[in-house]
C-alpha cells in the first residue's frame, strides 16, 4: 500500500514543526516555503509523518492512501 503526503499550501504557514518531526520528508527552505522531499515516504518514515499530521497547527498536512 502506498501513501502520499499532501499539503494544503493555502493553509500552510511554513512554521517548520513538521520538519522538526520528519526532516527526511519536510523542509522549510530559506525562501520561507515548505517543500515535500518525499511525497511517497517509505514505511519506516510513516510513524514520523503520522505524528506530524496532527501536530501541524493549521492542519495543512494529510496522508492519502493510494
Amino acid at each position: 500500500m502506498a501513501y502520499r503526503i499532501v499539503v494544503d499550501f493555502d493553509l500552510c504557514e511554513s512554521n517548520g514543526i513538521c520538519m522538526e518531526i520528519a526532516p527526511e520528508v519536510f523542509e522549510v527552505r530559506d525562501d520561507g516555503f515548505l517543500y515535500i522531499l518525499q511525497e511517497y515516504p517509505s514505511d519506516d518514515l510513516m510513524p514520523k509523518v503520522e505524528e506530524a499530521v496532527p501536530r501541524c497547527p493549521t492542519q495543512a498536512i494529510s496522508i492519502v492512501e493510494e
